[in-house]
């Protein structure tokens, strides 16, 4: 019989386990770090258009309601999002940004003898959610790295780690952090070979980056398979990152046991606003997705050029392989004043992961590797 000592003694071991998620490095505290200014930070996947103009007058509207309580239902930002993306208001559950969400089905749905399935190089909050809850975690190799598409999802692969004892499984698509997409086709098929009692949460955050000829409509397959579950967030083309706002779309009785699980007044009164108000400011969408596709061409030129490979990618971040010495590369930027994200936690210790910033930002961030690159 164990010795407790200490309150720690009671927790979970797989809690105690737990390697907490690392964010990107916060300007702040770079500034307090090395004393820089003008830093640039492209490491966090972050809209870096700032929020739209109607967003800002939303935000400036809701202030003086700051004392009450938000709408604990959020309704009237659930009735914006049932009329974007033709649902019921009843499929949805709002959260503090999407990671928000992904934690409550795992609540909901996982627990110790059952587990969890999600593809090597995946979202780490998929592992961080499972472990949290004390399920068992199965993770598919991706597909082979001198295939075309390198470092994807191998939904074959996920399918044969399915079980009797497999409760969730969790698909990223786009994927943080490799920017690799599945065809809605395959997509699909997948989905529907799975057995209808095991629960397949479809993460779509990036998904609005997608271009005309690769965007599809996941909401159309909630009809037809009730054992899923899309997941998506204002973060990153929203361009509300600081406020979190996410949310789930399921089947009516999906939704109705995430939402017993959700936390009272989960999403605050000036987040309900703002994300309401970048719903119906499409033209800030539109901007976001062109600014991002030419931001993505000019750091994969850049890359080009000076020699570095990298991983292709639909989302508004791509990964550069910069060697063996990544570490010493990711620091060089800092004392440069240019964050990125290493992406070693992931099992990619040679890659970089870069947000795409504004014209000028990635003008510095390559300037910057050109001339650290050298000297590592």
């Amino acid at each position: 019989m164990s010795t407790i000592n200490t309150p720690c003694d009671l927790a979970l071991d797989a809690v105690k386990a737990l390697l907490p998620y690392q964010p990107g490095k916060p300007i702040d505290e770079l500034e307090r770090e090395l004393g820089l200014t003008n830093i640039v930070k492209l490491a966090s996947n972050e809209n870096p258009l700032g929020p739209s103009e109607l967003v800002k007058q939303a935000i400036q509207k809701s202030i003086n309601d700051v004392s009450l309580y938000p709408d604990g239902n959020g309704f009237a930002l659930k009735q914006a999002l049932a009329k974007k993306n033709g649902i019921t208001s009843e499929m949805i559950t709002l959260g503090n940004g999407s990671n928000d969400v992904l934690d409550i089905i795992a609540r909901v749905f996982l627990t110790q003898g059952r587990e969890a399935i999600f593809s090597e190089y995946a979202f780490v909050v998929y592992a961080i959610a499972t472990q949290a809850v004390n399920a068992t975690a199965r993770v598919a190799k991706s597909k082979p790295l001198n295939s075309s598409d390198a470092y994807g999802h191998d939904l074959e692969a996920m399918s044969k780690l399915v079980t009797d004892k497999t409760a969730v499984i969790f698909i990223a698509n786009p994927n943080n952090p490799t920017g690799t997409w599945l065809k809605p086709s395959e997509l699909e098929a997948f989905i529907a070979s799975i057995p209808k009692h095991i629960v397949v949460v479809l993460d779509e955050a990036y998904c609005e980056y997608l271009e005309q000829e690769t965007a599809f409509d996941s909401m159309l397959w909630l009809q037809h398979y009730p054992n899923l579950i899309i997941t998506r967030t204002f973060s990153k083309a929203y361009g509300l990152a600081g406020l979190r706002v996410g949310y789930a779309v399921s089947q009516p009785n999906v939704a109705d046991l995430l939402n017993r699980v959700r936390q009272p007044f989960n999403v605050n009164s000036i987040a309900l606003a703002a994300a309401e108000a970048a719903l119906s400011d499409q033209a800030y969408i539109e901007q976001s997705r062109e600014l991002n596709q030419q931001g993505l061409q000019q750091l994969a030129d850049g890359f080009e050029r000076l020699g570095l490979s990298y991983i292709p990618s639909v989302g508004n971040f791509i990964c550069v392989d910069v060697g063996e010495k990544s570490a010493d590369v990711y620091q060089s930027l800092l004392r440069e004043g240019v964050i990125v994200r290493p992406v070693a936690g992931y099992n990619m210790p040679k890659h970089l992961r870069v947000s795409v910033g504004l014209y000028e930002q990635n003008i510095t961030l390559l300037q910057a590797l050109e001339k650290v690159l050298p000297s590592v």
